[in-house]
């Protein structure tokens, strides 16, 4: 049914130009990567979680837990 509707050409892309680099702002200096690593510092050290809660050491892991504890119920 190409006879109902005439064929209509596309017109070419225009061309692609690229983006000039040196206008584009160099993010990897040293002020940037001090203040990275003061913020990383601040974060770990205000990181509060299960490291900071769990008060054993690796020797306890090997024993087994003792749940049989008598109650008042009769158990």
């Amino acid at each position: 049914m190409s006879f109902l509707m005439p064929k209509v050409s596309i017109p070419a892309p225009p061309q692609l130009e690229m983006p000039d680099d040196s206008k584009v702002p160099n993010l990897e200096d040293e002020a940037r990567r001090k203040q990275e690593a003061e913020d990383m510092r601040r974060r770990t050290s205000n990181r509060k979680g299960r490291r900071s809660t769990i008060l054993t050491t690796p020797d306890y892991e090997e024993t087994a837990a003792t749940t049989d504890k008598p109650t008042l119920l009769g158990g």
